[in-house]
């Protein structure tokens, strides 16, 4: 109980705690649809929010979400034109998101190095009462967007052509998808750093794939990850005073490490046997349930 007894904690964990569930419920798309680098971009992108935020004296947290939802709804309608096309201009995303918001920082009156860094691998302190109703209101937001889209972004990311065909809207929910990583990567930002949110995203997603093999299973074992390694990596930060992000992140590759040691058993006797049971999916596979 002493950790709840400072405010700047009791914040802290419900950021984390949010990153911790959202974070893989996004994540699972993005691994389906082989996008896992995409919350980098989005990262990168959020960053330049951040430093304009600096330059202009406007809140951080909406600021980021404007500019990152701008950016992935960019992205998104380059890709939608050329895959090729797509792929540089999210390479262009990494180089020139990271650049615009050290350089705007640098212009910024008053804002040192340390408060670019607080946003880079996140702070314990810095989570303000407005940051957490910001990042409630967003993480809510996605919530709802899931459970009325959700069957559908499934059916995108399991066969875009099929979903097509069924009279699916598949550009406008590969637009969706991104923005809804890219609200997530700003919801990250305050406790696991925008450089590595995108692990939180994709990191308990492979961990959950080396036990599971249905998507509904995997979002469910991934969540479980993503909420403990936050939680636990934020209050360990907290004893060792050390920054949360790389401290949540490093958890989560433990967990994905114990979970692929411990199955690989499994996968092993799998391909001895491959008929020895009725479904012979691999541990990254899916069902459709």
């Amino acid at each position: 109980m002493g950790l709840l007894s400072y405010d700047f904690m009791q914040r802290a964990l419900i950021a984390a705690a949010l990153i911790g569930v959202i974070a893989p419920l996004i994540g699972i798309f993005l691994v389906q649809r082989r996008l896992a680098l995409l919350g980098d971009g989005m990262g990168h992108v959020a960053l330049t929010g951040v430093g304009l935020a600096f330059l202009t004296g406007l809140a951080p947290v909406p600021t980021a979400l404007v500019v990152a939802a701008l950016g992935a709804l960019l992205l998104e309608l380059v890709r939608a034109r050329s895959r090729t096309a797509g792929d540089l201009a999210l390479a262009l995303i990494f180089y020139g998101g990271i650049a615009g918001g050290v350089l705007l920082t640098s212009l910024a009156s008053g804002k040192s190095s340390t408060a670019l860094n607080q946003y880079l691998f996140g702070s314990l302190s810095t989570v303000a009462t407005e940051d957490v109703l910001w990042l409630v209101g967003a993480g809510a937001l996605v919530i709802v967007i899931l459970a009325i889209f959700g069957r559908e972004m499934f059916a995108m990311t399991l066969d875009p052509d099929v979903a097509h065909v069924q009279g699916i809207r598949t550009t406008q929910l590969g637009i969706l998808l991104t923005v809804l990583a890219a609200v997530t990567v700003v919801i990250g930002m305050r406790t696991v750093g925008l450089l590595l949110v995108s692990a939180i995203m994709i990191v308990p997603v492979a961990a959950a794939q080396q036990f599971t093999g249905s998507f509904r299973s995997t979002a469910v074992v991934a969540v479980i990850v993503g909420l403990t390694c936050s939680v636990l990596g934020l209050t360990t930060s907290f004893t060792l005073d050390v920054p949360p992000g790389p401290t949540i992140v490093l958890l989560a590759l433990g967990a994905f490490l114990v979970a692929a040691l411990a199955a690989y058993p499994v996968r092993r006797r799998r391909r001895r046997h491959p008929h020895s049971s009725g479904r012979s999916l691999s541990p990254g596979g899916h069902s459709h349930d």
